[in-house]
């Protein structure tokens, strides 16, 4: 399967460390770990809330 370059750029944006993106992602998940947090509260919503 071949990928497109704007794929190929997204892929390699999460994976460097020196880009923002990066960053980005582990600040959104350790926030998703952190129930002093309100996306730790936001990310476990469901539909029926």
């Amino acid at each position: 399967m071949s990928r497109s370059q704007e794929e190929l750029d997204h892929w390699a944006d999460l994976h460097n460390p020196n880009n923002d993106a990066y960053q980005d992602d582990l600040d959104n998940h350790a926030n998703q770990l952190n129930p002093n947090n309100d996306e730790y509260w936001h990310s476990r919503e469901t539909d029926e809330d």
